[in-house]
């Protein structure tokens, strides 16, 4: 339970606070790389991945521009799990747990 509620907590500090300007060049170069075909578009990575984390609770996603990684996060039991998703591809590259 605790582990649940550091994960909830971290959730919602990161969702309540505004954009750094980090954080909106970030979001910059994702939207480049998915108007160039440079990556495929998150609704289509989560139309993949969620349907296979039956029991799990889809919690939200991260976008590392510099790997094209999309990492998608899960609850499941208490327990944290991270989708590691090529963004071009579409293909999952590592997960926890």
């Amino acid at each position: 339970m605790t582990m649940f509620l550091t994960a909830l907590t971290g959730l919602l500090l990161t969702t309540a606070a505004p954009a750094s300007p980090s954080q909106t060049r970030e979001q910059d170069a994702v939207l480049a790389a998915r108007r160039e075909g440079r990556i495929l578009p998150l609704a289509e990575i989560q139309r993949r991945v969620i349907p296979s984390m039956q029991g799990a609770r889809y919690l939200g996603v991260d976008f590392d521009s510099g790997t094209a990684v999309y990492t998608l996060k899960f609850l499941r039991d208490g327990s944290l799990i991270w989708v590691m998703v090529d963004g071009r591809s579409g293909n999952i590259i590592g997960r926890s747990r």
